[in-house]
């Protein structure tokens, strides 16, 4: 069994009309980091998932889901 992990960030930066480049300003990282977690290329660590959870004023669960795959 594989597991992944989903976002919601492109999703929440979008609603809040905001651009990669805010986002990124607004928890710390590069646009380039946005950016892969957004394409689900990199996993954020526990600390940005928190920093992420505050910004967009959501709970954790709310932006990221375990996925199970067969």
């Amino acid at each position: 069994m594989d597991r992944t992990i989903q976002n919601r960030v492109k999703e929440l930066r979008i609603e809040r009309g905001w651009t990669q480049q805010q986002l990124a300003d607004s928890v710390g990282v590069s646009r380039q980091s946005i950016n892969s977690i957004e394409r689900e290329r990199y996993v954020p660590s526990l600390l940005l998932a928190l920093t992420f959870s505050r910004i967009f004023a959501c709970s954790t669960d709310e932006i990221f889901k375990l996925e199970t795959q067969p």
